[in-house]
């Protein structure tokens, strides 16, 4: 098991080899506890503050990751509500797994909150994707509701199958739990990438609305 110290220069490390972070990874502060990573800081963008949480979870080790970083827009790339606006309409328009005209935009200082609906996970994760590393967008709030076409038939098997095809994901350490269209998920896995692959194979199931991931980490599992 790694001590604090080891961990906590795993992660500082780690946020030094992400390329997107090399102008502000001097501002990212990082302390851990019994594998709790937090966060903290300053960075120029929204891209920047989820790539520097992504990179920390990247890590062996990190059970859990708290993240407190600010976005501070530098001067130069400050951007009117209206301005952003335009762009995330652009943005969502010229995605091709995005359906436009079921998403509704607001911005508020900054702060892009995207309303409707859309009928696979996916759909609304591009979404997300498209507009969070556009200029002046310090803040995504996603709000898109999932309204699927497909039943959630066999979704507990068909999820299982695609653990069982998973070369990261150890489906022996893992229940998976069907209410509805809601899919719970319990276990233990030896990382948190582990824990969301496993929540990402089990969003792909058809049908499925919400997925609850109760899975925990302890990085002393046996291989």
């Amino acid at each position: 098991m790694k001590t604090n110290q080891e961990l906590q220069k795993d992660v500082m490390d780690e946020l030094k080899w992400e390329p997107t972070l090399a102008n502000v990874v001097s501002q990212i502060g990082v302390t851990t506890n019994d594998g709790v990573v937090t966060l903290s800081g300053k960075v120029n963008s929204y891209n920047q503050k989820i790539n520097a949480e992504q990179a920390a979870q990247r890590v062996a080790g990190v059970k859990v990751v708290a993240e407190d970083i600010e976005v501070v827009i530098p001067g130069k790339h400050e951007r009117s509500d209206t301005d952003i606006a335009i762009a995330v309409k652009d943005a969502l328009r010229w995605h091709s797994g995005v359906n436009e005209d079921l998403i509704e935009i607001k911005v508020e200082n900054g702060w892009v909150y995207l309303d409707g609906t859309a009928e696979w996970d996916y759909q609304k994760k591009a979404a997300e994707n498209s507009v969070k590393d556009i200029v002046g967008v310090t803040r995504v709030v996603n709000r898109i509701s999932l309204k699927p076409v497909v039943n959630a038939k066999d979704v507990k098997s068909k999820i299982m199958a695609a653990f069982h095809r998973s070369a990261t994901i150890d489906a022996s350490n893992i229940s998976i739990e069907t209410v509805g269209t809601k899919v719970i998920l319990r276990g233990v896995v030896r990382s948190w990438a582990e824990k969301k692959e496993a929540e990402n194979a089990a969003w792909s199931g058809p049908g499925v609305t919400d997925v609850d991931n109760k899975v925990t980490v302890d990085t002393e599992i046996l291989v």
